[in-house]
């Protein structure tokens, strides 16, 4: 068994579709959009198979308060210590928030975090 891919509700699906492709090297299908509700996605595909959905729905986008349970990061592995410090800086460089520097976890990871445009926690990881 596999996860098949993961979804995230944004309120600008194209800049959200133009941040994994510039970062983490996405290559997007064709955007969906449903007429009569409103509802656009877009699949992004990585390197190594995984998916990842971004939709966007006017009438749906409700954010949940501080502290919620539910969907907390993801991760991406980039191979090697090097690059984890690599691609954090490029994504600082770019304005993009980094809220955890390149670090060794307890758990034995070499990790940073940054957020993507929506504020959704990316753990770059080896």
């Amino acid at each position: 068994m596999r996860v098949e891919h993961i979804a995230l509700y944004t309120t600008d699906l194209e800049a959200l579709k133009n941040f994994y492709t510039r970062f983490f090297n996405a290559t997007t299908g064709e955007k969906y959009t449903n007429p009569n509700t409103g509802f656009s996605s877009y699949f992004l595909k990585f390197h190594d198979g995984a998916r990842l959905e971004i939709m966007s729905q006017a009438t749906h986008i409700t954010p949940l308060p501080e502290g919620v349970l539910g969907y907390h990061h993801f991760a991406m592995s980039v191979g090697s210590e090097g690059e984890v410090r690599q691609l954090t800086e490029q994504l600082r460089q770019a304005g993009v928030t980094v809220d955890s520097e390149p670090r060794w976890t307890g758990d034995g990871y070499y990790e940073s975090v940054i957020l993507d445009p929506d504020g959704n926690r990316i753990e770059i990881t080896v």
